[in-house]
């Protein structure tokens, strides 16, 4: 197998460009229009034939033969306002890259413009000794940010038909860039979204057993359910729920008629997210019983954890060692937040890896925050592995 890093620095430039100019002009989830028609115009500028998806986001085969190898990249930004300073931050106030999808969608570019031009001898890396018979398929998946996500959108629509397995990648970090992160098995937890609504008889603070406290009800089912999810479901798993918004009433002298907790549910294990919502519409009910009060409880499923197929991670690991050496190589921890490319490794073998994004020595950001700043010579890493990965499963297939 050839190094492709020559390959890619033909492109590198390109795809930073336009990583620049989605970063300036993020769109949410589901309105990435211009995000797609810049995709678009880049893949024709270079002879491939992308499709659209039918409302934003788009595919394109790079090859001929069957499909060996899918690559799937997110193109959404967030309703986060930026704090980055750079020239060319988001000309739209709160609406941001501040996940590192627009990374992500410049490395996958990257990718598909590096393998069509390896494939029709554009660059002067020597793989006319390699059978690269086969199909690559790279996806640009909208409204990843969106649950259930944009991911059911691609399997509804077809895309992941006769796509044998696939990969991606997400920018992180707590990685220095040049290294990545990999794990077999579970990388993501299953992220649900809870609303309790609790409604009884409203009345004087003076007189509170003359009402159904509802003020009250909340504030032990916030405290009480989490101590007894952990109680009941095997610790294994990994299960956490955690309440964001608590509010009822407006005077400090008034037990108020309604109130709403809400917050996220999330598990490690996909049989504890399967049996979570029977047990939690038991327990807040239990704990809720004694006071009198209706209980309306909406339990909103998320996406189910990224469970990472050993062969797929096996292919990326093989592509990063022979790239970039083993030592760029780290065990990644299972994290807690959601990636709805779990519906796809759902659907076809699959795996995601974690791409370094943080400069050596430099700050550490997090993800979803107003001044995530990646440093950008990550996209050049990503599309190495990419493609190399890809020339490996297409001299795999024939």
């Amino acid at each position: 197998m050839p190094r492709i890093a020559p390959a890619v620095e033909e492109v590198l430039a390109e795809a930073i460009s336009l990583r620049r100019d989605i970063h300036q002009h993020p769109e949410l989830s589901f309105r990435e229009f211009r995000t797609t028609d810049q995709i678009i115009a880049a893949l024709q500028r270079h002879g491939l034939k992308p499709h659209r998806l039918e409302s934003t986001g788009a595919w394109v085969d790079i090859g001929s033969g069957p499909i060996v190898l899918g690559i799937r990249a997110d193109i959404d930004a967030l309703p986060v306002k930026e704090e980055t300073g750079l020239p060319y931050a988001s000309v739209h106030d709160g609406i941001a890259h501040a996940c590192g999808h627009d990374i992500h969608t410049a490395v996958c570019l990257g990718t598909a413009i590096t393998l069509h031009r390896l494939l029709t001898r554009q660059t002067t890396v020597p793989v006319d000794h390699l059978d690269l018979t086969g199909r690559i398929r790279v996806i640009f998946q909208p409204a990843e940010e969106k649950i259930p996500g944009g991911s059911l959108e691609i399997i509804r629509q077809g895309v992941l038909q006769d796509v044998p397995r696939i990969i991606a990648l997400h920018a992180d970090p707590s990685f220095n860039v040049g290294t990545i992160g990999t794990r077999i098995g579970a990388i993501t937890s299953a992220t649900d979204t809870i609303r309790v609504t609790l409604t009884g008889r409203g009345g004087h603070t003076s007189r509170p057993q003359q009402t159904q406290d509802v003020v009250y009800a909340l504030a032990q089912i916030a405290a009480q359910v989490p101590a007894i999810l952990e109680r009941r479901i095997d610790v294994r798993s990994g299960a956490q729920l955690t309440w964001g918004h608590i509010q009822a009433g407006h005077a400090p002298n008034a037990i108020p008629a309604t109130g709403q907790l809400a917050g996220t549910l999330r598990t490690l294990d996909v049989d504890a997210w399967d049996s979570a919502s029977e047990l939690l519409d038991e327990v807040i009910g239990h704990v809720a019983a004694p006071y009198g009060v209706k209980v309306h409880l909406e339990h909103i499923r998320g996406v189910p954890p990224v469970v990472n197929n050993e062969p797929e991670m096996d292919l990326i690991e093989d592509a990063t060692r022979f790239e970039l050496g083993s030592r760029t190589i780290e065990l990644a921890s299972q994290s807690m937040g959601g990636e709805d490319f779990a519906w796809m490794t759902k659907q076809v073998p699959g795996a995601m890896f974690r791409l370094g994004t943080r400069t050596p020595s430099g700050p550490t950001y997090d993800l979803h925050q107003g001044d995530y700043n990646p440093d950008e010579r990550a996209i050049g890493v990503g599309m190495q592995i990419f493609t190399q990965a890809a020339l490996r499963a297409l001299v795999g297939a024939a």
